[in-house]
């Protein structure tokens, strides 16, 4: 089981096995309510497909978020990526793989731009990402205007269908990008060393931590990710137009963010991020379920993404009093 990265001591903790919990007990109970439905194997093997895009947006936002920025553009950088390779693939006949590639390629060279201009304007990624934002979505326009591309490779469509013992290759893919990403933080000095920088800048620069590169590569991993999900999307959805992506940047703070993940940087929670995401897709299930208004879910996400900043911030406060009384 994957466990969170705790910052400063690159140590690891105890698994946190709230959200776990919630997530047992609210499938049990949203499960029992559907007379049995959602127990079926079409019903699990739905949820677990339509929950690898959730995941890795939210893990997306979650390397930033551990620089200590945001990025206010995932939704759109993936929008224009889903629109580029459905009219590469639909429009001009590239290959399926080669339009993939260059999906993957578009979308990092998204976050690394993103990256280099956090660098050369200093400003916070939050004013970036909103301008590289609002860019996007006029590419994602021009690319399929009001139309709906859908007449791209079947066989991808058909490959977001497929699953080992009941389980899509989707959720595989994506429980396999976190342990990649899992592997990332806690083995390697270039993971270690964008924690630093999200945790104290000026502290990782007096150990010789080049803060550029970390805000560079915290960007670039971001975008790969981006990608990532995007060919995810276009695997599991039967045309692309330009709504994608217009709905992932609430759950991708959401994820991070009642994973455990602090807003100030210095932190992952691989694993919290995973379950969260499994949280916020349980909520969309509810709503469909009891034909809520979608509306509500935005709110209850929202009271939820607050509350959890709040009890974070309560407790990160609470520790450091406790520091200070300590130690006179």
């Amino acid at each position: 089981m994957m466990r969170d990265l705790i910052p400063g001591r690159f140590a690891f903790g105890k698994t946190n096995l709230t959200l776990p919990t919630i997530l047992i007990i609210g499938y049990v109970i949203l499960a029992a309510d559907s007379g049995g439905t959602l127990l079926s194997k079409q019903a699990l093997r739905g949820i677990l497909a339509y929950l690898a895009v959730p995941i890795i947006i939210g893990l997306a936002q979650m390397v930033v978020l551990a620089i200590g920025q945001m990025n206010l553009a995932i939704g759109a950088m993936g929008g224009a990526t889903c629109a580029l390779m459905a009219t590469l693939m639909a429009d001009h006949q590239i290959p399926v793989a080669l339009a993939l590639i260059i999906g993957l390629t578009f979308a990092t060279l998204l976050g690394v731009i993103n990256g280099i201009l956090v660098v050369i304007t200093q400003l916070n990624g939050f004013i970036i990402t909103l301008g590289t934002m609002t860019i996007l979505l006029g590419v994602q326009y021009r690319l399929v205007r009001s139309f709906t591309v859908d007449k791209y490779s079947s066989a991808l469509q058909e490959f977001g269908q497929q699953n080992i013992a009941g389980v899509p290759y989707l959720f595989i893919i994506a429980i396999a990008v976190a342990a990649v990403l899992s592997l990332y933080f806690a083995k390697t000095a270039s993971g270690r060393n964008l924690l630093a920088t999200g945790g104290n800048a000026v502290a990782a620069r007096l150990s010789g931590i080049s803060n550029v590169r970390s805000i560079i590569k915290a960007h670039l991993i971001s975008g790969i990710l981006v990608g990532v999900a995007s060919g995810l999307s276009i695997a599991s959805l039967s045309g692309i137009n330009r709504s994608i992506g217009g709905d992932w940047l609430l759950p991708s703070f959401a994820a991070p963010i009642i994973g455990g993940v602090l807003l100030s940087g210095g932190t992952v929670a691989i694993f919290g991020t995973v379950m969260a995401a499994g949280v916020v897709r349980l909520v969309d299930v509810a709503r469909a379920q009891y034909s809520l208004d979608p509306s509500w879910v935005n709110f209850v996400l929202g009271i939820i993404v607050l509350s959890t900043v709040a009890l974070s911030e309560w407790r990160k406060r609470r520790a450091e009093e406790n520091r200070i009384t300590v130690r006179a």
